[in-house]
């Protein structure tokens, strides 16, 4: 078992590092913020004052941080206090970028590092079901496996440094529009009067079958696991798809791509979160295109 440094003790790297704990390894917990590092006491991990407390000595480094700013800063501390050979796991969601300067700072101080995003929410950490898509070389990944393995369904290596960020942003493009488009069609069933029991019904079999249908259902009493039934409260909350959207959106433009629906789904998420509705789940956007219809 590994003694592993956890900075970002949040809704997501609260429950990942206790399910670390559970597997047997020791844990050391940063955060910023009293009430993370107090949440997280009960469940085994140690919790630290500092970033170079959490690290010193330790054989990987994982980092679960807001943005790329924020995990860049962090590496400021961390590089200079980790142990020479730990490996560095970051799974924060962040641009290509600023993915692929960690790794190359990194590199240079010595250290092996991955990118490793995740997708499955904050019910996917707590039950240690997040799928996790790795960038970086190929002894990096297989060293991270066994300390991944715990927190993850699945663990799938992408390719090089900054792949893992690549794969998020593309698959929550495809989050992003697809929810959306089932939100309109069930408005739009409304209004010509159609059931939602027999549009589900249809569409859960036929093309229209997708995960924003099938698992997270934007309407409530069709599926089980829905956040709709829990009147929106997130799994995956709108203003984080939007950040997604937003870097998605950022490397097209950087990268000369056309992404027409994703410029359009990162649009109207954005005015989603304008009027009030970030710290909804992402499926609640439903209720933005029913107002707008006169519903």
């Amino acid at each position: 078992m590994a003694v592993i440094g956890f900075i970002g003790l949040g809704h997501m790297g609260g429950p990942m590092s206790a399910n670390l704990v559970k597997a047997g390894h020791t844990v050391r917990g940063y955060d910023l913020v009293p009430a993370a590092l107090s949440a997280v006491a009960d469940s085994g991990v140690t919790t630290v004052d500092s970033i170079a407390e959490a690290v010193s000595g330790v054989e990987a480094v994982i980092t679960m941080l807001p943005s790329g700013k924020h995990l860049l800063d962090a590496y400021d501390e961390v590089l200079p206090n980790a142990e020479s050979g730990a490996l560095l796991i970051d799974c924060s969601t962040v641009d290509v970028a600023d993915a692929r300067a960690a790794h190359e700072r990194a590199q240079e101080a010595g250290f092996g590092s991955i990118d490793a995003p995740v997708s499955g929410g904050t019910a996917g950490a707590e039950a240690g079901t997040l799928t996790f898509m790795v960038g970086g070389a190929e002894d990096d990944f297989h060293r991270a496996e066994s300390v991944l393995e715990p927190m993850a369904r699945k663990v799938i290596h992408c390719g090089g440094p900054g792949n893992g960020q690549v794969t998020k942003m593309c698959n929550n493009l495809i989050l992003g529009a697809s929810m959306v488009a089932v939100s309109e069609a069930f408005v739009l069933g409304e209004r010509l009067g159609l059931s939602h029991q027999a549009l589900y019904d249809v569409a859960s079999i036929s093309t229209g079958q997708c995960w924003a249908l099938t698992t997270n259902c934007p309407v409530p009493d069709l599926v089980e696991t829905s956040r709709a039934n829990h009147d929106y409260e997130p799994g995956f909350a709108a203003a984080l798809m939007l950040k997604d959207l937003n870097l998605a959106v950022s490397a097209a433009e950087q990268s000369g791509t056309d992404t027409a629906i994703g410029r359009l789904a990162t649009d109207l998420y954005r005015r989603f979160n304008e009027e009030g509705g970030g710290g909804q789940d992402f499926g609640a956007i439903i209720k933005s295109i029913r107002e707008r219809s006169g519903s």
